[in-house]
């Protein structure tokens, strides 16, 4: 099973057990995220918002980490204007520990229900 979650701006594809890097949380302990998609095992697709809201991403925090150095430097020819400036994106990574879905029990009520409508329409012919 599969989930895709919005961490940081950008969504991500997550297994359980996966460990990845997402811009910096401030928490501590533990982190939990609502999937904007779920795919089980045997290929079924979730993407019904009523179950995914019910539905949730747990992982736990490692550790904090800095990107890449990235340099930027500007330069306009012949006025002497030239502006240097670094940074560094920070980073927090986490271990995706479980993904739990929620059963739609809306459905099932309805396909109860359904029988029961041509029950009362064949009494009526009836009369």
């Amino acid at each position: 099973m599969y989930a895709i979650i919005r961490a940081g701006g950008k969504q991500a594809k997550v297994h359980e057990g996966d460990v990845l890097d997402v811009e910096r949380i401030k928490t501590s302990d533990k982190v939990t995220y609502t999937p904007l998609l779920i795919v089980s095992d045997a290929g079924k697709v979730i993407s019904d918002r009523a179950i995914l809201d019910k539905s949730s991403v747990t992982a736990e925090i490692i550790g904090d980490s800095a990107g890449q150095k990235i340099d930027i430097f500007k330069y306009k020819n012949k006025t002497g204007y030239r502006r240097r400036q670094g940074h560094r994106q920070k980073y927090t990574t986490i271990k995706v520990t479980k993904i739990t879905t929620a059963r739609a029990t809306k459905k099932k009520a309805e396909k109860a229900e359904k029988p029961e409508a041509p029950a009362v329409a064949e009494a009526t012919e009836e009369a």
